[in-house]
């Protein structure tokens, strides 16, 4: 593939700038009708949405720079947004390579209503929608024996697993091995395509996988979990996740276009999700309003303190919770807490509940995994971070 370039993290010297690019706020005669750099479009969507150039809650013409950056080093960035104290604050649209569900696009004009790949952010939504399930009494226990789930699978049962819980799979902590897809591992060789091509995804992750480690002892990432998790949703609720997630969480959030894939009848959970840009943005504002969205109570505070609480160490910079990824940036002369849905080729919802954060990205590095695509990928927050007052 060609490598695109990159610039240090956006945060060094910017590259030499390109003879014809993009227009932006600063730039403009003050006479200009040019549109401001990132500000909202009001839509009737449910978002309330900034009007002021010079809005105090963000550095407007930081954030310009940080998008004059990516659209100058021609970085495959497809979408920023931000959102403070409820008010969209920024949102920005640039151009680039896609997918759609693995299908490879040479190059999309992205805007406020073009759906994208989620990837794994398909998880933590999943984790929502789970949640609504519990809270609805449609599924008991999270201690419950994951195969007690699955009668049909009796004859799998083994001391081991007997003891795998359904906690373990909202919690990546199976004990079971799992080769994850990636670039490396191709669209084939890799469990995740094993288990598609199953006849029977749910058999293959608890028959055909073996036992590393005692449940709920190690973090080890298995999107087979999510097979898992989706085929309960449909048994509880005697509907495919993803009818049950448009009644109950897409249309009271006011998501009326959203696409969510299926295999072999269940929904594609582990990443197959594609959603807009400011949807994302209102999963991340349901989270940082304790389930709540516009006043209305979507998914009930217990499940979403629950799920941002650190049940493992995921890596050396984030715990787990609930299928949400939990660390900590820095910000200023200390640290905030940060609350993370993560997918393949730079998907995010990031929530920062300290400064009243939220905010989406999108982009097409589905098979860059270079050390450069995953620096630019951080850089973009810490540059957001940079760009946000220390002080209202």
């Amino acid at each position: 593939m060609n490598r695109r370039r990159f610039g240090t993290l956006l945060g060094g010297a910017a590259l030499a700038p390109r003879a014809a690019g993009p227009a932006f706020a600063q730039d403009r005669p003050k006479a200009s009708t040019l549109p401001i750099c990132g500000l909202p479009d009001r839509r009737d969507d449910g978002w309330p949405v900034s009007t002021e150039e010079l809005d105090r809650r963000i550095h407007r013409f930081a954030l310009c720079n940080v998008v004059r950056m990516l659209a100058e080093t021609r970085a495959n960035v497809h979408s920023l947004l931000i959102a403070r104290g409820g008010t969209l604050l920024f949102e920005q649209y640039l151009s680039g390579p896609d997918e759609n569900l693995s299908r490879r696009l040479k190059y999309v004009v992205h805007d406020a209503d073009t759906l994208h790949d989620m990837k794994s952010v398909s998880k933590s939504v999943a984790s929502l929608v789970f949640g609504i399930a519990v809270d609805r009494g449609l599924i008991g226990s999270l201690d419950q024996p994951i195969l007690s789930f699955f009668p049909e699978l009796a004859d799998l049962r083994t001391p081991e697993k007997d003891r795998i819980k359904l906690v373990h799979a909202l919690t990546m902590t199976l004990g079971l091995k799992w080769e994850e897809a990636t670039p490396a591992t191709g669209d084939d060789d890799n469990d995740e395509a094993r288990m598609n091509r199953a006849r029977d995804g749910c058999r293959f992750v608890l028959g055909s996988l073996p036992v590393t480690d005692p449940a709920g002892e190690k973090f080890f990432y298995n999107t087979g979990a999510l097979r898992l998790t989706s085929a309960i949703v449909r048994r509880a609720t005697g509907r495919p996740l993803d009818e049950f997630a448009r009644s109950a969480l897409f249309e009271p959030l006011g998501i009326t276009a959203f696409e969510w894939n299926r295999i072999k009848g269940d929904t594609d959970t582990g990443g197959g999700l594609r959603l807009r840009p400011r949807d994302m943005m209102k999963i991340g504002q349901l989270v940082l309003n304790g389930g709540q969205w516009n006043g209305r109570q979507i998914v009930s505070k217990a499940w979403i303190d629950a799920s941002m609480t650190p049940y493992t160490k995921a890596s050396a910079k984030y715990d787990y919770g609930y299928l949400w990824w939990l660390g900590r940036a820095p910000f200023g002369d200390r640290e905030a807490r940060v609350l993370a849905a993560l997918g393949r080729g730079g998907q995010s919802i990031r929530i920062v509940p300290e400064l009243d954060l939220v905010m989406a990205v999108t982009a097409g590095y589905f098979q860059d995994y270079s050390p450069e695509a995953f620096a630019l990928q951080a850089g973009i927050f810490t540059n957001v971070l940079s760009a946000i007052p220390t002080s209202p």
